[in-house]
């Protein structure tokens, strides 16, 4: 009968003993979910532009529009055979209508003017061949020898660079974000006598891409920024 009351009583304090490890594990599982750290992940890289836009503007003034009308069209005509010769492909160039503003129209005319007509012209090039379109933009001043003169920059006619191949380094800098993520979260671990354990969110990254600065244009910086969320343990 004694032994029988020994082994109820080991058999009732292993018992207790199991419940409280259990409650003890239970309550460590609890507490270590709240347990995390969210940390930002950056990558840039800088790359030249692999496409150009690049406007060409003239314009015609007169009050003979039939004449500014063939103006216009021996002026692109030597625009593109200038084009031609520096490299430029026939495919690469287009041309826009030409846009006519009659002075006599606007509502305020003084009728004091020496000339009725403004006819704009636009030639684009858009190429992928940035290195030589840049040259040839260098170059523009030699179209003066052809009577020809270049309107500058308009904020409707900028010339514009792209960087269309940005699809195919996607990954390899969503890895490298993720990556110095996982250094800072391991920083962060260490000074917090922590563990760093597996991810429990991340985002796609925010990508952007824009110039350098505003005197290379060609030159493109592309960053993404991601955030990644550790849980971290003991």
């Amino acid at each position: 009968m004694k032994q029988k009351e020994i082994i109820a009583a080991a058999l009732l304090a292993l018992s207790v003993f199991c419940l409280g490890w259990f409650i003890k594990a239970g309550i460590d599982d609890f507490a270590s979910k709240d347990r995390k750290v969210c940390v930002k992940g950056l990558a840039e890289q800088e790359v030249k532009a692999d496409k150009v836009t690049w406007p060409i503007v003239s314009k015609e003034v007169g009050n003979d529009l039939p004449g500014l009308y063939e103006k216009i069209g021996s002026t692109q005509s030597k625009i593109k055979a200038f084009l031609i010769k520096g490299g430029v492909k026939e495919e690469e160039i287009s041309f826009n209508a030409p846009q006519v503003a009659d002075l006599t129209a606007r509502e305020y005319d003084s009728g004091n003017r020496a000339y009725r007509y403004i006819v704009t012209s636009v030639l684009t090039v858009t190429s992928k061949n940035v290195d030589l379109v840049r040259q040839l933009i260098a170059k523009q001043g030699d179209l003066l020898r052809e009577g020809v003169a270049i309107t500058g920059d308009s904020y409707d006619n900028q010339i514009q660079y792209e960087f269309v191949a940005f699809k195919e380094m996607k990954p390899k800098m969503m890895q490298e974000a993720i990556e110095n993520a996982q250094v800072t979260a391991e920083q962060f671990a260490k000074n917090s006598h922590s563990k760093l354990n597996k991810i429990v969110s991340a985002d796609q990254g925010q990508f952007s891409i824009d110039d350098r600065d505003e005197y290379t244009p060609w030159i493109k910086k592309v960053r993404v920024v991601t955030t990644v969320t550790y849980s971290l343990k003991n």
